[in-house]
């Protein structure tokens, strides 16, 4: 049977525990890492009490970005330009976002890991475009940098490669280059330099019937 010494001494142990890698929906951990009970949490964001003059501003930031956490990670740029809107003072914003990062429910890095990884695989975006997202969700470009590292040439080629055979079923009745074009359009758009973009396309269309007419076209500048 445990003593009260040895329940303290649990307790002490898993508030010193490291931060776990929170993914997606942090709701389920936030509990034992913010130190808040559930019953004492404030109000949900719409709650017009939440939002009175009277509400607290640290409880009611706390539920602004428990509420943004639900679901999937976020950037600590998006959550700031959230508390931003609401109006949260910046020394509270900032209290909050360092303890959130304190404990890992906000990390850049992991938040630019997870968004190349998915964005790379399901969309088929090359490094430049996903720069240009994890810019514009303020993730700081050395960080981005960091996560942009594991999508190596190959991958990018793999990728490219795998766009160009979906789009491929929807082009069967066109010419070769005009399909040409419309590939390398397409793979340009996704990120991908033009050198790139033509090698691949001429190697998947290499097989048809009027390949020899890809001799007369060049990538694009």
């Amino acid at each position: 049977m445990s003593t009260t010494s040895d329940r303290a001494a649990g307790r002490v142990e898993t508030a010193s525990r490291p931060a776990g890698h929170w993914r997606g929906d942090v709701s389920a951990g936030v509990t034992a890492w913010v130190g808040e009970r559930p019953e004492a949490a404030a109000p949900p964001p719409d709650d017009e009490a939440a939002v009175g003059p009277d509400a607290d501003p640290e409880s009611v930031a706390r539920t602004i970005l428990l509420d943004q956490l639900t679901g999937r990670a976020r950037s600590r740029a998006e959550l700031r330009a959230k508390l931003d809107g609401r109006d949260v003072p910046p020394e509270i914003a900032e209290r909050l976002l360092d303890r959130f990062t304190e404990v890992g429910l906000v990390d850049d890095a992991a938040f630019a890991r997870s968004w190349v990884e998915s964005r790379q695989a399901g969309k088929g975006l090359a490094p430049r475009a996903l720069a240009a997202e994890l810019r514009r969700k303020g993730v700081p470009d050395e960080v981005a940098r960091e996560a942009l590292a594991v999508v190596d040439e190959e991958a990018q080629r793999d990728a490219a490669r795998l766009l160009v055979r979906r789009k491929l079923r929807s082009l069967r009745s066109v010419d070769t280059q005009t399909a040409t074009r419309r590939l390398v359009g397409m793979l340009g758009r996704k990120g991908y330099s033009s050198g790139l973009a033509f090698a691949v396309v001429r190697e998947e269309l290499a097989d048809r019937d009027d390949a020899e007419a890809l001799d007369g076209v060049v990538p694009p500048d």
